[in-house]
């Protein structure tokens, strides 16, 4: 089974990169925060890799760092979540965020992602709101989780507490930023994102 690969990007496309591994493209799946994260065409790159092997075919899925990776794991463990959904959250929401939102029972913000909705949301709260603890995503020293992964906590969490010093609940402030960080993207910075989630709670 292959778990790691270490190469030059071939090319990308939409859900997808092509690694040259000494003139062997590799086909993998990724999700789009992962691909967004990417070297240029050419230049070296290393991904870890899930290998799904079926009847029928081969899938390699490929992972900026582990979180990201046991993340993934996580989520196929719940009915209704298939390779190309568990992709999908996590282009929407980093590892942090969603482990957020499932400890804070928050399903708006996993709606947000791709392929989810209201019933798929509550059956990944209600299967993994025990396991919420036992992630190991949350320290941002860990291995294989990149400086914006370290930043993106520490923000969530100032922006969250800026909602409810304004007085919101932790519910309303949880919903506007983790949808905030999800339409703006990785750098977006705390003064940005507290001015999203106002608009959102004001909304």
């Amino acid at each position: 089974m292959i778990a790691k690969l270490t190469g030059l990007v071939d090319s990308i496309g939409d859900g997808f990169v092509i690694i040259d591994v000494n003139g062997v493209g590799y086909l993998v799946f990724a999700s789009s925060r992962t691909l967004d994260g990417l070297p240029s065409v050419g230049e070296a790159v290393s991904l870890l890799i899930e290998t799904h092997v079926r009847e029928d075919h081969i899938h390699l899925f490929g992972f900026g760092g582990v979180h990201e990776r046991d993340m993934y794991k996580i989520l196929l463990g719940v009915q209704g979540v298939g390779a190309k959904v568990g992709l999908g959250i996590l282009g929407a929401l980093s590892p942090s965020v969603i482990q957020t939102a499932i400890a804070s029972g928050d399903k708006a913000a996993i709606t947000l992602a791709p392929g989810v909705g209201p019933k798929l949301a509550t059956r990944i709260l209600t299967e993994l709101k025990d396991k919420v603890g036992s992630f190991g995503i949350e320290m941002p020293s860990h291995s294989g989780e990149t400086s914006q992964d370290k930043k993106r906590p520490s923000e969530f969490g100032d922006a969250v507490s800026a909602l409810q010093n304004l007085g919101y609940s932790a519910s309303e402030a949880h919903t506007a930023i983790l949808k905030g960080q999800a339409s703006l993207g990785a750098e977006v910075g705390l003064q940005e994102l507290i001015g999203f989630g106002l608009r959102e709670v004001s909304k």
